[in-house]
């Protein structure tokens, strides 16, 4: 692309860049599968007139849903074949993205879990209509259906989203306090601190991906997920420093084991206590953990 700075097209696709890859990333919930979207449709974007295109913008996106779409369908297959629990892959992301909160709601790992339940299409529309405010006509051009039958999908999506949609009841100190309590009794292995800030049916997912030791199935209950970290099979040999970052526009930690890094613990908070715990320790998810990402909606 480098050799083409110059072009109108190369031009216009860096631009929006940003944009293409959180459209990707949001259908996809893999940075690697959405990097390789951006690549296929950057191949199919230099083979036009952009001349020609009216908007731009909006044919690149429509461009990388349908990309997004067809690699969706084959990551399903991946999926079932997948050793425990999978996990969206955790991004570091820039400041911007957690002060904007509808961003990032939309990219928060409980949300994108609940849209691993939509099927393709309806995750397609649902995150173009809702998080990206894509119009109906626009939306039918990218996914192939008419805008009849998108707006159902739309009222379907939203009422499946809206009935599994985090509650947000709780200020950004409460986030941080609650987070920096699991933080410390984490680290010093404090059952009872532990058991203070975990909500009564707090969950535990955690992603090993076949490669490090994980829960094969999510973790319910404070007194079970307290037990998993502190006495059952999640306990580790050697010394756990938590390091606070922002994962996915919410606050989580970097959990290092005697100085190399674990995993990445996203947490969602609700009501000032902890109601979900996600644990990514697959090591081919951790490559978007050490430099921010940048994400946008425009």
């Amino acid at each position: 692309m480098s050799e083409r700075a110059t072009d109108p097209a190369t031009e216009t696709f860096v631009a929006h860049r940003n944009l293409l890859f959180t459209v990707a990333y949001e259908l996809l919930g893999s940075a690697a599968d959405a990097e390789d979207v951006l690549q296929e449709t950057w191949l199919r974007w230099v083979e036009i007139d952009v001349e020609q295109v009216r908007d731009q913008r909006a044919y690149l996106v429509r461009i990388t849903t349908r990309q997004s779409l067809n690699r969706l369908r084959t990551m399903k297959r991946r999926k079932e074949a997948y050793v425990g629990s999978w996990l969206p892959e955790p991004l570091l992301t820039t400041p911007d993205v957690a002060e904007d909160v509808e961003l990032a709601e939309s990219v928060s790992m409980a949300m994108m879990l609940v849209l691993e339940r939509l099927a393709p299409t309806e995750r397609a529309v649902f995150v173009l209509r809702e998080v990206f405010d894509v119009g109906y006509d626009e939306i039918a051009e990218a996914v192939g259906k008419s805008p009849a039958a998108v707006r159902q999908i739309a009222h379907r999506a939203r009422r499946h989203v809206e009935a599994r949609r985090p509650r947000r009841m709780v200020s950004p100190s409460q986030t941080r306090a609650a987070v920096e309590s699991f933080r410390r009794a984490l680290e010093t292995r404090d059952l009872q601190g532990l058991l203070d800030v975990l909500a009564p049916q707090v969950v535990l997912v955690s992603d090993g991906g076949g490669v490090k030791r994980a829960a094969p199935r999510p973790v319910v209950g404070a007194g079970k997920v307290a037990r998993f970290y502190l006495g059952g099979s999640g306990r580790v040999e050697g010394a756990i420093t938590c390091d606070p970052t922002v994962v996915n526009g919410e606050p989580a930690l970097v959990v290092r084991l005697d100085g190399e890094l674990d995993g990445v613990l996203a947490i969602c908070v609700e009501d000032a206590r902890i109601t979900g715990l996600y644990y990514v320790r697959n090591p081919e998810k951790l490559t978007h953990v050490e430099s921010e990402t940048p994400l946008t909606l425009r």
